[in-house]
């Protein structure tokens, strides 16, 4: 018996999954070849502008000091992204419980997001050690998308389902953890994922505050001290593993945010269609 074929409608999925990933990379494709042909077409000289393929001699070259440093500013990344996540819950929990406090405290956290970190890096780096400091800048910038995010789905239950824990009697503890946490669980993964990059960013940030102080070790000060040295080929290596740690960040969230909500959450059941 011949084995059906799948209709057309089947069969579209894939083809746009296939696409999903087909078309970023043959738009890096193109990017790189365009960046390779302007370099050798117009002679450009490496201090000003080196090819894609200095970029990767000097990467492979110079890899046992720049493995270095990224493991130093993925180690103050992931650091801050914890203590952004604890503490941010937490004080969403507590923003969620108290109308008062909220109202108190919620001010303060507003004030940390929307004060630039490159102006409070060089000033934390007078009071604290330059890691500390860089570790500061990182969580502060991750620090207020965690808390928003996770406040707002604690306050975005369903009234009717509110009203029906009350009915049966379920005290606010009973409440907290079986309704409004796994209501909040999307928000606050969404949140997570935009912690996660703001994080690296402001590692990075406080990193280059660092290294024009003559401190570091990160990335950052990777870039900065070979600009220093007019090392351009390596402050493009450095500048690619950041990228590169950029992405490796977001798509662990995004795998994370999949694995949990993909059997119950709405936009996870639509990726899937």
């Amino acid at each position: 018996m011949a084995a059906l074929k799948p209709s057309p409608g089947e069969r579209a999925p894939h083809a746009e999954r296939r696409l999903r990933y087909l078309l970023p990379a043959l738009a890096l494709a193109i990017v790189i070849i365009g960046w390779d042909l302007a370099v050798r077409l117009n002679s450009i000289p490496p201090y000003i502008l080196p090819g894609p393929g200095l970029v990767m001699e000097t990467l492979v070259a110079d890899w046992s000091v720049l493995s270095t440093s990224l493991m130093v500013t993925l180690e103050t990344t992931a650091l801050a992204l914890f203590a952004a996540t604890v503490g941010g819950v937490a004080l969403a929990i507590l923003f969620a419980s108290s109308r008062l406090v909220e109202l108190s405290l919620f001010p303060f956290a507003v004030i940390l997001q929307v004060t630039p970190v490159i102006a409070i890096a060089p000033l934390l780096l007078v009071y604290l050690e330059p890691n500390t400091a860089v570790l500061v800048c990182a969580w502060i910038v991750a620090f207020f998308p965690v808390l928003s995010n996770t406040a707002l789905g604690l306050v975005s239950v369903d009234h009717n389902l509110r009203d029906l824990f009350a009915l049966y009697g379920a005290g606010r503890v009973k409440t907290l953890v079986l309704l409004r946490i796994p209501a909040a669980l999307p928000y606050f993964l969404g949140g997570l994922r935009i912690a996660g990059g703001l994080a690296l960013i402001g590692a990075v940030v406080a990193e280059i505050a660092a290294g024009s102080a003559g401190k570091g070790s990160g990335l950052a000060y990777r870039i900065v001290e070979s600009g220093y040295r007019l090392n351009v080929p390596r402050m493009f290596a450095a500048l690619l593993l950041v990228s590169l740690a950029g992405i490796a960040i977001f798509a662990v969230l995004t795998f994370l945010q999949h694995l949990v909500l993909r059997r119950w959450h709405e936009s996870a059941l639509k990726q899937e269609r």
